[in-house]
This record gives structure tokens, sequence and C-alpha cells, in this order.
């Protein structure tokens, strides 16, 4: 049974024996006019916030064939039906690129086959009748900094590509906050999730206006299961994840949809709770 995800452990210990420590003095030794139980009490107080950040609960994991799960603990921003429009370009196709002060530098045409995702694509909203077999649905999950930050493998796959991106123009950044949008092109770690039968899912790991860590625990090449943990986001975060719109349907309710029993969009669980099921 998982108690702390990886790297948790100092964290919440160290500050742990620094409380016990500061009120042990102050009981049997000089209380220092009352700042070493208060100083002992607040170091307590951090190590229960760092056990909470760092819990990696064990989930039950749905068996079901032909599902996909989602990746982090939160609520569902928006589930959108997405065209690719562009492309990062090549060495080559740099001088037909186009820049952009915010995303930066974009080829103005996707990839051959945009449902391979074989680099990152500039998406857009698809207009109500013009759906298309190459569209994709995107799913954004706002992770709070009181949420489980553990990620875990959409489907049972191989990792084709594990790949970090910065924003424009910087070495680390931008961190708007993950709540908004635009925090899509924040520093990320995209992942490519292939399975069995050739179906890839991408999942991007975007860091918030706190978060500043994207943690992968595995590399490319690797196998997973559905639900197994393949890395952790430090502090509130954002993780987006795009299928084929030709294969799957939506499962979830998003803060669009103006449900007032989730008016911050449904709340799901990484491993747990499914967000796509795959069409008959």
């Amino acid at each position: 049974m998982a108690l702390l995800a990886r790297g948790g452990f100092l964290p919440v210990i160290t500050p742990a024996l620094m409380g016990v420590g500061f009120i042990l003095t102050g009981w049997f030794v000089d209380p220092l006019f009352g700042i070493a139980p208060g100083l002992g009490i607040f170091m307590l107080m951090i190590s229960a916030f760092f056990a909470n950040f760092w819990r990696d609960p064990d989930r039950p994991i749905p068996k079901g064939k032909g599902l996909v799960v989602s990746p982090a603990d939160g609520h569902v921003m928006f589930v959108k039906r997405e065209r690719a429009t562009g492309r990062r370009p090549s060495k080559d196709e740099l001088d037909g690129s186009e820049e952009d002060e915010f995303t930066g530098t974009w080829y103005p045409e996707p990839c051959e086959n945009p449902l391979l995702f074989t680099t990152e694509q500039r998406f857009e909203a698809v207009p109500e009748g013009e759906e298309s077999d190459t569209d994709v649905w995107r799913t954004a999950v706002f992770m709070s900094p009181l949420d489980v930050h553990v990620n875990r493998a959409p489907i049972a796959s191989n990792i084709t590509r594990m790949e970090h991106r910065t924003g424009k123009g910087r070495r680390r950044g931008p961190f708007l906050p993950a709540f908004r949008k635009e925090s899509e092109f924040n520093e990320r770690v995209r992942t490519l999730f292939e399975r069995e039968d050739g179906l890839i899912v991408e999942v991007m790991q975007i860091s918030g206006a706190l978060a500043r860590t994207i943690i992968p625990w595995k590399s490319e090449g690797e196998t997973l299961r559905r639900g197994e943990r393949f890395g952790m986001i430090r502090l509130g975060s954002r993780v987006d994840v795009r299928v084929p719109a030709n294969r799957f349907k939506p499962c979830v309710i998003s803060a669009e949809d103006g449900d007032k029993n989730h008016p911050k969009g449904e709340f799901v669980k990484a491993g747990m709770t499914v967000l796509y099921e795959e069409l008959n």
C-alpha cells in the first residue's frame, strides 16, 4: 500500500522531527518565552501539509475494455473537440513558419496524420458541423494544491515519446495560473502512450503558478499498466488528455457545461475515473 509518493519521506519527516524537538525543548529545558513550543507547532503544521501533498493512495483501476482513465486528480475544466492547425517546425521548415508572441514558432500545417501526435501541434475548437475523422477530444483537469499530485497512465501502453517544453523565450516557465486556458503553453512535459493496437493518447503535464517541477518516474520505451504511476507535478497544476474523436466519446462533466451539481466541473481521480469510452 502506498502512503507517500517518491521523494515525500524527507519533506514530511524532517519538519516533524524538528517540531517534536522544539516542543520537547520548551517542555523540559526552556520555553524561550513561548517561542520553542510555537515553532514546534508550526513545524508540525508544515509536516502535515507536506504529508497531505505527497500522499499517494492506492486506487481501484477499472478493468473494462476501451477505457481511458484520468491521469490526474482534480476538476474538469473543459472538454473540447479540436482540430490541428499547425505543428512545431523542423529546421527545414523555419523559413515558412509563423511566430506567435505567446506560444512560439509554428509551421502552418498539422502533422500528416494528426492522430499520431508526431510532434506538438496547435489546435483550435471545431465549429459545429465541421467535424472530421482527424479531430481530437481534449479534456483538461485542474489540480489544486490540495489534490493528490501523482499522475497515472490513462491506458495500458508503451511510452513512445516524452519531451520537456518551456514557454517562449524562457529557460523555465512562464507560469500562468493553471486554471487559465493560456496556461497550456506553460512549462510542460508531453507524453505519448501507445496501445498494442496503435492507438495513441497524448498527455500533457502542465506547470501552474505554484507548480514549478514536473517529475517523470518513467521514460521512453517503458511499458505501463492502465492506472500505473508515471510521475507527479508539485503543487497546483493541470493535465490535458487528447484522444481521437472518431474512436471515443467523453464521459465527464466540465465546468463549461453549466451543470448545477458540478459548477467547477466533475471531480475526477487519477487511475480511477473514466474520461473516455471507446465507440463500438
